[in-house]
């Protein structure tokens, strides 16, 4: 497949996720990778396991982010380590780096230095809480940035505790984010002919995600609250029991509403004045989510799935990883990917080009596996 990034070179140092990501995504796309690692150990997701891939050794979540790149090995405390950076810089066009706040000034690669040397290079800060402010030097994972960025706040049943997003939703976005300024870094380089700063943080990404909150806060000077399943402001919208299993009914407009409240025998719930607009249902959901839920209770679910898409109400189930995974949308998709080398499947790039998906083209590296063929050395 031709891929749309192909001759695009990146160089890649840093680790765990949200580096990492921004890098298989690019490389998903053609571009050539080349990971660099420290020489003990490598990038630390190596070792995130158990569960582990085919040798038992690599973690599962290291295969997931690292497959179709290149692997070398350099210590950047060593001179003659950043010398063979910087050689390679020389024709690269991007670089990504999230390495601990303040490291890369400390050994001489930040972005004046590395700039300053190479004018044509994208280089991509990832930091924990941004690059300026009182806590720019403070690291951070993933859990740590929802709780700080307000989103555990919102997230979880109104009267439980905080709760956290199952997925590192923070890490992954903000490498999406990275990978956006990146490519439009690039064709800012095509007009000026020089290369730019890009940077991005968890922290900043925590805070857009919870945009909506914030504006509201502004506005009003309200403080928002948890709202289990449900939205602040579209009602229905959130999960309800079933006579055997839940699924989500998100009717998110009056005539979608209209159409859901006939489904389930109550046509009159769209003439009540109550519920009749999108704005009362709302203030009135304290009367109108017990009487949905009532209703949803006395059939199972798969009926008033069936009754619902019929009528085309957005409505699905609830389902556990391994459904879904096992669902025949996925197969339809094609998103689940074998790695051509014998790894484990991975979830691909959930993007087509002229409806084709790219298809990884190798398994992540072994550490330092391509130290021959990049460095001349082992």
């Amino acid at each position: 497949m031709d891929l749309p990034l192909t001759g695009l070179t990146v160089i890649e140092v840093g680790q765990a996720l949200a580096g990492p990501l921004a890098g298989v995504v690019l490389a998903d796309m053609g571009a050539d990778v080349i990971k660099v690692e420290k020489p003990d150990g490598g990038d630390d997701a190596r070792l995130w396991g158990p569960p582990y891939g085919p040798d038992g050794v690599t973690s599962l979540y290291f295969h997931g982010q690292n497959r179709s790149k290149r692997s070398i090995t350099l210590d950047l405390k060593r001179p003659e380590d950043i010398a063979e950076l910087h050689r390679l810089c020389e024709n690269a066009d991007i670089l990504i780096q999230n390495l601990r706040p303040g490291v890369v000034d400390e050994i001489g690669i930040g972005p004046e230095a590395m700039l300053e040397r190479h004018p044509r290079l994208i280089y991509c800060s990832i930091w924990a809480f941004g690059f300026d402010g009182p806590m720019k030097m403070k690291p951070g994972f993933d859990p740590l940035l929802q709780a700080y960025g307000g989103m555990m706040s919102v997230t979880g049943q109104p009267d439980g505790p905080p709760t956290f997003c199952g997925a590192s939703i923070n890490d992954k976005a903000t490498g999406l984010f990275i990978t956006i300024g990146a490519l439009a870094a690039l064709r800012w380089r095509d007009r000026t002919g020089k290369g730019c700063l890009v940077d991005g943080s968890l922290f900043e990404t925590a805070a857009f995600w919870v945009e909506g909150q914030i504006n509201n806060h502004l506005a009003t000077g309200d403080v928002p609250k948890r709202h289990g399943t449900g939205a602040a402001v579209i009602v229905p919208y959130q999960v309800f029991d079933t006579a055997d299993r839940p699924l989500c009914l998100a009717a998110g407009n009056d005539r979608l509403f209209a159409r859901a409240a006939k489904v389930m025998g109550h046509p009159e719930w769209a003439a009540d004045p109550r519920f009749a607009t999108g704005g009362n249902r709302v203030r009135n959901k304290e009367a109108l989510l017990p009487l949905i839920a009532a209703v949803l209770r006395t059939r199972p679910r798969d009926e008033w799935l069936a009754a619902l898409d019929a009528v085309g109400v957005p409505s699905g189930p609830v389902n556990d990883i391994a459904e879904v995974t096992a669902s025949p949308q996925m197969a339809a998709v094609d998103l689940i990917q074998d790695l051509p080398g014998g790894g484990p499947k991975v979830i691909g790039l959930p993007l087509s080009f002229n409806r084709k998906r790219p298809s990884p083209r190798s398994d992540s590296p072994r550490l330092g596996q391509h130290n021959r063929e990049i460095l001349g050395r082992d």
